[in-house]
C-alpha cells in the first residue's frame, strides 16, 4: 500500500466564517492539509510565523500573530534573542488559539543555499512541535513573502521537507497544516503536493 494517498474533502479548520476549501494527504500516520485562511485563528496545538533572525515581529504574518496573540509572544522571542537562518524557536501562543507560536527563519531570495535553509526551517518546526509532543501544526508559506522566495520553490521545498519528515513515523504529529493566504497559493501547494504523491506511489 502506497505511503502517500491524495484525498478532497470540504472540512473547516478555522473559526467561523473562515472555512475554506480544504485538501488532504496521507503522509505515514500524518494527514497533510493545504487550506486558504488566516494562520492566527487555526485551532492547531502551534501556528508557525514566518520569523526574521532577530525574532521581531514586524509586518506579514509576524505582523497579525503579534496583534492576535498580543505582546506576550514579542517578549518570549526577545528573551530568546534570535535564531539563525535556517532554524526555529517556540514561545507560547499568548491570546491566541493555538498553544504555542514556532517561530521559522527562513532564507531571503537571493542570499545563497535559500533551499537547504528553508528545508531546514521546515524541518526544525516539526521537531519543535514533535519535542513538545503536539499532534497538530499550521505553518504559512514561509519566505513567500517580502523575502521574495518564489512560491512555486517554497512550496517544492517546504511539502518536501514534511513529506520527508512525517514518513518516518517516529513523531507526534498527526494533522501538519499549510495554510495560505489565497487560492493561487492553494493552486501552486496543490501542484506541489500532487508532484509529491505522483512520485512516491509512482
Amino acid at each position: 500500500m502506497a505511503r502517500f494517498q491524495l484525498i478532497l474533502i470540504l472540512a473547516g479548520m478555522l473559526g467561523r466564517g473562515s472555512a475554506a476549501k480544504n485538501m488532504e494527504y496521507k503522509a505515514g500516520k500524518t494527514t497533510i492539509r493545504l487550506i486558504v485562511g488566516d494562520i492566527t485563528r487555526c485551532r492547531t496545538d502551534a501556528i508557525v510565523n514566518a520569523a526574521n533572525s532577530a525574532l521581531r515581529l514586524g509586518g506579514g504574518v509576524a505582523g497579525a500573530i503579534r496583534r492576535a496573540g498580543g505582546e506576550s509572544i514579542q517578549r518570549q522571542c526577545d528573551s530568546i534573542g534570535g535564531a539563525p537562518v535556517g532554524s526555529a524557536a517556540i514561545t507560547g501562543g499568548g491570546r491566541l488559539a493555538a498553544r504555542y507560536v514556532i517561530h521559522a527563519v527562513g532564507p531571503r531570495q537571493g542570499e545563497g543555499d535559500e533551499a537547504r535553509k528553508l528545508a531546514g526551517a521546515t524541518r526544525a518546526s516539526l521537531e519543535l512541535a514533535d519535542g513538545h509532543g503536539l499532534e497538530s501544526i499550521a505553518l504559512p508559506a514561509v519566505s513567500s513573502g517580502i523575502f521574495g522566495v518564489p512560491l512555486e520553490d517554497c512550496a517544492r521545498v517546504m511539502l518536501g521537507a514534511a513529506v520527508k519528515y512525517l514518513n518516518r513515523g517516529e513523531h507526534s504529529l498527526l494533522e501538519v497544516v499549510f495554510c495560505l493566504f489565497d487560492n493561487n497559493a492553494l493552486r501552486v501547494f496543490e501542484t506541489a503536493l500532487s508532484g509529491i504523491s505522483n512520485s512516491e506511489n509512482g
